[in-house]
């Protein structure tokens, strides 16, 4: 069997896994990095969704690369297409002019942008990048991971990688479950974290939030682009979920904050304005206006709506065969909305179904249109050295307590702002959508309780089933990435162990000026905005 050892493995090539493997780069170690699809970028590529972000990503709040990353993929977009003078002027290019981000974009500008980013490094071979490469085994060595088997997917043929330090970045944590360490799936009760919004009773494992497989969209009036009926439509063409206000097909559906039903249609308004309130503007990533009229037929729309959460079932804590059958299911729900759409949706000049909307498979990189993955909220978690909760970031929570801004962490590694928005769960729970003060992200919550050489890279960090609600998003998960490829570079260049580094006010401080002073990472959020909700 083929063999390989580094420095630093990274199993798993999303937004956390790429930004770890650049700050160990940066700091000289040598990485191997492995993604299962053959897209690096995770939710931001492969799963295709445009960027989360809070109010202040173009000055402060993220990390120097995510901050040239984002820069790379507007530059693409200047030099690679002709756009508009106007456009082109525009410091700030929206390329889709969607309304949930200051930077939506197409999923194949951004796995560009990474490339650029990560060349320098493969061309001298201080990165090796294995694509198509899912994790099979984790062999221990008492509190140490001694290997990683993996399995290329194209040709079946199984590498071991070994390394000092590996980094668990994958999608739901599968290295943890793996390598038997100690972690946490699931809901957590109010009795465990002490949690506002917890479980009042007991924790349930199953209690999951849903999970979605996006699909990008055109729209050509007067053309017919009718998908072939998908197997599971009769199912879901009827089916309301018993906290859902009417059927989940349809243009009605749940505030998540207030909860109360509201009415957002496919189209508030022509399909080339700039910013209107409705689902084709919501994650729109192409806008067709930002070129020379008549050059592009029609701006192109992200499908992540509210119309294709899957909730039936969970995707950790269950075999193999069952999670198979959800991920399927959850296919046949994205599919099925589409074909809704394109025959029975009501329209809004009165009519129903709109069968020109056409399925952008080029967009996304697959045969079927659908993303390459399907896009995850939830990972198992870390049993961990410190654990994030809702008492140290929620609004509500912490004004109980007289305070004002999320607590401060002495081992900051990062900082990060989002609501904590849980979408509907597998136990048919609604939305938790509640504010959040901007925060830190601790050392502590990427230091396993056991094992000395395994670190989170993502979701998978020592928060709760609440708080995930907050630091899964964009920037905050390619900060998590970063400060573990970080904290792994530093541990080996000054013989040191991550929990040391933390243990040791002269080693944290050492480490914390390396992410500053080196890295570009923003340890402190301004008063300017550590104090406003989000």
């Amino acid at each position: 069997m083929n063999e390989r050892t580094t420095d630093i493995l990274i199993v798993g090539g999303g937004l956390g896994g790429v930004a770890a493997a650049l700050s160990a780069l940066q700091l000289g170690r040598n990485v191997i990095l492995t993604e299962e699809t053959d897209w690096l970028g995770g939710q931001l590529t492969a799963q295709a969704v445009p960027p989360d972000e809070h109010p202040w990503i173009e000055a402060t709040g993220c990390t120097a690369t995510y901050r040239l990353l984002r820069a790379k993929i507007r530059d693409y977009y200047r030099r690679a297409y002709p756009l508009t003078a106007a456009a082109r002027a525009d410091v700030n290019l929206n390329p889709g002019q969607g309304f949930v981000s200051a930077l939506c974009h197409e999923p194949r500008v951004a796995l560009a942008a990474i490339d650029e980013l990560l060349a320098p490094y493969r061309a001298r071979r201080q990165l090796d990048v294995l694509l198509c490469h899912r994790p099979l085994a984790v062999a221990m060595d008492g509190d140490r991971v001694a290997a990683v088997t993996l399995r290329m997917e194209t040709t079946g043929e199984a590498i071991i990688c070994r390394a000092p330090y590996v980094i668990d970045a994958t999608e739901l944590g599968d290295l943890l479950a793996l390598g038997d360490v100690e972690h946490i799936i699931g809901a957590e009760s109010q009795t465990q974290t002490g949690e506002l919004h917890a479980l009042p009773a007991e924790p349930n494992p199953f209690d999951q939030q849903a999970v979605t497989w996006c699909f990008a969209i055109d729209y050509l009036p007067g053309e017919d682009h009718t998908i072939a009926r998908p197997s599971q439509y009769d199912f879901w063409r009827t089916y309301q979920a018993p906290f859902w206000p009417a059927r989940q097909f349809g243009w009605v559906d749940v505030d998540p904050i207030s909860l109360a039903p509201r009415h957002l249609p496919l189209f508030g308004g022509p399909t080339d304005a700039a910013y209107v309130l409705d689902f084709w503007h919501y994650r729109r990533i192409f806008y067709r206006r930002h070129y020379p009229d008549g050059l592009y037929p029609s701006d192109i729309t992200l499908v992540n709506w509210p119309q294709i959460d899957y909730w039936l079932g969970p995707l950790i804590g269950v075999g193999a065969e069952e999670q198979a059958q959800h991920l399927e299911a959850c296919r046949q729900l994205s599919l099925a909305f589409l074909y809704w759409m394109q025959t029975e949706a009501p329209r809004h000049d009165g009519g129903y179904g709109y069968p020109g909307l056409r399925l952008r498979p080029d967009v996304v990189g697959t045969y079927d249109g659908l993303a390459k993955h399907v896009y995850i909220r939830e990972a198992r978690r870390i049993a961990a050295e410190f654990t994030v909760t809702e008492a140290h970031v929620g609004v509500e929570q912490r004004r109980q307590a007289g305070l004002d801004r999320a607590a401060t962490f002495h081992d900051s590694v990062g900082v990060g702002s989002y609501r904590i928005d849980l979408h509907p769960s597998t136990a048919l729970r609604t939305y938790i959508d509640i504010s959040s003060y901007p925060f830190q992200i601790p050392l502590g919550a990427l230091l396993p309780v056991r094992v000395e050489n395994l670190l989170p890279g993502g979701k998978n960090l020592g928060v709760t089933h609440i708080t995930n609600g907050c630091y899964r998003l964009h920037p905050v998960e390619w900060n998590i990435g970063a400060a573990a490829g970080a904290v792994a570079a530093f541990a080996l260049n000054y013989g040191l162990t991550p929990r040391q580094v933390r243990n040791s006010p002269r080693h944290l401080a050492d480490f914390q000026r390396v992410l500053q002073d080196q890295l570009g990472f923003t340890l402190t959020w301004p008063d300017y905005a550590a104090t406003l909700p989000r």
